[in-house]
């Protein structure tokens, strides 16, 4: 049986890939290294608490007497790097915690492993380490890292950190970029939640600036096996960006979320825009397909269709969320 250790299991897109390699995979067994930080929800993978192929660790990457201990615990045959502080506002306004937790945790992770040894690192990062794109062009792997925030300055120093770790010690590394995700269980300050969430309560939806900033789109899960391919298949030492070839202003978004809620555009708020807002992203996959034998399987427009539907039927996670109840015993 393979052991994976998954650091922030408990957030969006690590506790999709906890359920979706649970699920895929039978010989399997997931260590889940997490903090209770408000983004943290022991609900989303509450399913497994009582299997035996599933066990969660209390750990503070930030921290590294619990790396250690983490480490302790068992030999890996790998370690998936979700944790990581993400949003982009809490970074102007708290940037020290992103680098505590951005920079110096990876650091104790990446430590722990060349002393304990691993069978593959598998960092996960984002293209916003690129900074911003002009009306053309995509982000391909060897693009500049150009961070126009604290949250992405931080993690480009966490991938520099993990390259270093390759180059110099030799770990098993390969890091991984994905454009912006959705779907399922995504925590509600992030766009497409607040939009469906507020749009269920008939409350205002706040779109910075014109509304015209540009993101390409990823679900979650797509997300998910482009990272387990990128750890089957992917070779030691690269980056491999993960995207949906899904390109949309903000605007579009909140528009034809609120076409499938049949909720009107009179709900749109145009606010100030944020600090450093990067205009445009877009990701170039075509290493990944190529190499890791990956696409998405979900269309925008249907994942769209299956995230609202899931947050219209899952009323009581986001209202635990809401009312900070599913942090009660975390």
């Amino acid at each position: 049986m393979k052991k994976l250790l998954v650091t922030g299991g408990m957030g969006f897109i690590g506790s999709c890939f906890i359920r979706t390699m649970l699920n895929m995979e039978e010989a399997l067994h997931i260590t889940n290294a997490d903090l209770p930080t408000y983004a943290g929800n022991p609900d989303n993978v509450k399913p497994y608490d009582e299997s035996e192929r599933y066990t969660f660790l209390k750990t503070d990457i930030s921290n590294a007497a619990d790396v250690e201990r983490l480490f302790q615990h068992g030999s890996y045959d790998a370690v998936f790097h979700f944790a990581a502080e993400s949003h982009v506002d809490r970074s102007i306004s708290h940037p020290e915690q992103f680098v505590v937790t951005n920079v110096l945790g990876t650091f104790h992770l990446l430590e722990a492993a060349r002393r304990h040894g691993v069978g593959r690192f598998i960092h996960i990062s984002t293209d916003e380490v690129y900074g911003a794109l002009g009306d053309e062009g995509s982000f391909s792997e060897s693009s500049p890292l150009e961070p126009n925030s604290p949250y992405s300055a931080s993690k480009a120093s966490s991938d520099l950190m993990a390259r270093a770790y390759m180059k110099t010690y030799g770990l098993p590394v390969i890091t991984t970029r994905c454009s912006n995700n959705y779907g399922p269980y995504q925590f509600p300050e992030k766009l497409i939640p607040t939009i469906i969430l507020n749009a269920l309560q008939d409350k205002p939806i706040p779109v910075y600036g014109d509304g015209l900033h540009i993101r390409d789109w990823l679900y979650v899960e797509d997300h998910c096996l482009a990272i387990a391919a990128a750890w089957k298949r992917g070779r030691i030492g690269e980056v491999y960006n993960i995207g949906g070839h899904e390109e949309k202003t903000n605007i579009e978004m909140v528009r034809t979320i609120l076409g499938l809620l049949n909720k009107p555009e009179s709900l749109i708020s145009y606010v100030t825009d944020r600090l450093g807002h990067d205009r445009r992203y877009a990701i170039n996959p075509d290493k990944t397909r190529r190499e890791l034998d990956w696409k998405p399987k979900k269309t925008l427009e249907q994942g769209l269709k299956e995230t609202v539907q899931w947050y219209v039927d899952n009323r009581s996670w986001w209202e635990r969320v809401l009312s900070g109840a599913y942090r009660e015993g975390w």
